[in-house]
């Protein structure tokens, strides 16, 4: 274990802990740092202390720099569709069916697996089981993520999605035909108390949530929408166009039975645009819809 020892100069008093330690090297996140200083792993004056202790002139720190955890995971070769990578950066479209990273009953054929066996730099803030993963889809949801190659690019781009600056927008088939051609739905969600497995509009232990749609596209008892995310709650596009009367096609939990004939909500995260971390430029990706959803789209045409 490494053992880094400063002491605080006179332009360093009145700081913050955490701020002074991810000075020290510009590897080091703010949030890796916080989470070393949890574990106990920097010490002022030989004490543990809070990651918002603010230093005095003279103080001794001392940081322990931890092992890398090894990963339990298992690199797996996959044909991924990679739409963008560089040192810092990877933007990749998902498939439907496929999970982004290990869970219970998941732990292989997941998007991380695939990303392990791809590249060996990915960012550790969210854990093991977690690399490099920023943001997430669900299963069979398909289309682009944005994920970080390290933990600078990982902070970038998870303060672009809280500062709500990264560009989402989903293609959406669901029920009914909406007529209006353009909405906002800002209704909070949090978890359904009788399913905790599934997410519902709710003022208890909720957290806001914002999509804006647009109508693309109309059929006999169905619509094509195009969705815009402003915050990225868990299934908020399937529980907010439910909430409004028009769930999604396919949709297994929050959907009627009689649906189109796909495996999976009828949704397509095909628009991502986001600022570059080391270059401060502005990126912007697109992929089609997989045949899948185009079929049901043709289906409709034909219905119609």
């Amino acid at each position: 274990m490494n053992v880094i020892e400063t002491v605080i100069q006179e332009e360093q008093k009145n700081e913050r802990i955490d701020k002074v330690l991810s000075a020290i090297n510009e590897e080091w996140s703010r949030s890796q740092v916080q989470q070393w200083i949890k574990e106990g792993h920097a010490k002022v004056n030989g004490n543990t202390v809070k990651g918002n202790y603010k230093c005095k002139l003279g103080d001794t720190i001392t940081i322990e720099i931890p092992e890398p955890q090894e990963l339990d995971v298992v690199a797996e070769e996959m044909d991924l569709d990679i739409y963008y990578e560089d040192q810092d950066v990877l933007v990749v479209n998902k498939p439907r069916g496929m999970v982004v990273h290990p869970a219970p009953g998941h732990y292989s054929g997941t998007l991380v697996n695939g990303l392990m066996a791809h590249c060996n730099d990915l960012s550790g803030i969210n854990g093991v089981l977690r690399p490099g993963i920023v943001h997430r889809i669900d299963k069979d949801t398909s289309g682009l993520l944005m994920v970080a190659k390290n933990d600078l690019a990982h902070e970038s781009l998870v303060k672009q999605l809280v500062d709500k600056t990264v560009t989402r927008r989903y293609k959406a088939i669901v029920h009914g035909v909406i007529q209006h051609d353009h909405g906002t739905i800002d209704a909070p969600i949090g978890r359904d108390k009788q399913d905790r497995q599934s997410m519902t509009v709710t003022d208890e232990n909720a957290r806001d949530a914002v999509t804006h749609f647009t109508v693309l596209q109309r059929f006999k008892d169905f619509s094509l929408v195009e969705c815009r995310l402003e915050t990225g709650r868990t299934h908020q596009i399937r529980v907010h166009m439910k909430y409004i009367g028009y769930p999604l096609a396919g949709d297994p939990k929050y959907g009627p039975k009689k649906t189109l004939p796909i495996e999976g909500q009828a949704l397509h995260a095909g628009i991502l645009g986001f600022v570059h971390p080391r270059t401060n430029e502005y990126m912007e990706f697109e992929a089609p819809a997989p045949k899948e959803f185009t079929d049901l789209l043709d289906l409709l045409e034909k219905r119609s």
